[in-house]
């Protein structure tokens, strides 16, 4: 009963807040990717009662507990509407930025943050340029990864905006690139 009650209250306190998410609701999380929230509970740490989201990461099943007042600071948004679709590919589309006089730690670094930003189009720039740079020469491991990673939170979110399921997006990506 004292578990209902809290629960109650944490939604009563998340109104409060700018971004606000229900049960239910489809999320994305900073180079995690999207998740469903699960729950929101409250929890009792250092004697302050505090609300988390419980957020299981679509991908790999993973719960991450993400505290109700801190939203904006994690980067956790909703995922993009279809509307949006459009303008990720032309980011894709775009010419990719000459980055030939950097090395590729400071490629990998500088990649890594932008999907740390938890920005689609952010992460579709991270893509585009790893992408084209593998046509133009072989991609370290790191480079490699990074380029896996940041596919698969694209395919992950377009395919939940489009409502089509992961191997029809990524084929469509693919016909960006013919």
């Amino acid at each position: 009963m004292a578990k209902q009650s809290g629960t109650t209250k944490a939604k009563e306190t998340i109104k409060s807040t700018k971004k606000e998410f229900s049960k239910g609701d489809m999320a994305v999380y900073p180079a995690h990717g999207v998740g469903c929230i699960e729950s929101i509970e409250s929890q009792e740490i250092n004697g302050d009662t505090m609300n988390f989201y419980m957020m299981k990461i679509v991908e790999n099943g993973m719960t991450i507990m993400i505290p109700t007042s801190n939203v904006e600071s994690v980067g956790l948004r909703e995922v993009i509407p279809e509307t949006e679709v459009p303008q990720v590919y032309e980011v894709m589309q775009k010419k990719a930025q000459a980055s030939d006089n950097q090395t590729w730690n400071r490629r990998y670094r500088e990649y890594m943050d932008k999907i740390k930003t938890g920005s689609i189009y952010d992460v579709a720039e991270v893509f585009r340029d790893l992408f084209q740079l593998k046509l133009e020469k072989d991609l370290s491991f790191g480079e490699r990864k990074l380029l896996d990673t940041a596919q698969n939170l694209l395919v992950q979110e377009l395919s939940m905006a489009k409502d089509v399921d992961e191997a029809h997006m990524i084929k469509e990506i693919e016909n960006l690139f013919n």
